[in-house]
């Protein structure tokens, strides 16, 4: 008898701490919103744009290298036959 009690209190005991706690939920905050109101009056048209000034011509750039003398060799290069 004396171990059934001592059983009995284990069991209650764990069955009594492995209930699942909720967490306390707190609400959120309210969120505003910004209804826009109806339009305002349309304003004066703006003046036209100046041109601006042309920008100055740059530097011109450095010479190429000169090329070398070919070698004496001729490429012939055969004309297409005519397709049928």
């Amino acid at each position: 008898m004396r171990y059934l009690a001592v059983v009995a209190a284990v069991l209650s005991a764990m069955a009594l701490s492995a209930c699942e706690r909720h967490a306390a939920v707190t609400p959120a905050a309210p969120v505003v919103v910004t209804v826009p109101g109806p339009a305002g009056p349309q304003g004066a048209p703006g003046m036209p744009a100046e041109k601006g000034a042309t920008g100055e011509t740059g530097m011109p750039g450095a010479e190429g290298a000169k090329g070398e003398q070919g070698g004496g060799t001729i490429v012939v290069v055969p004309e297409p036959t005519p397709q049928r």
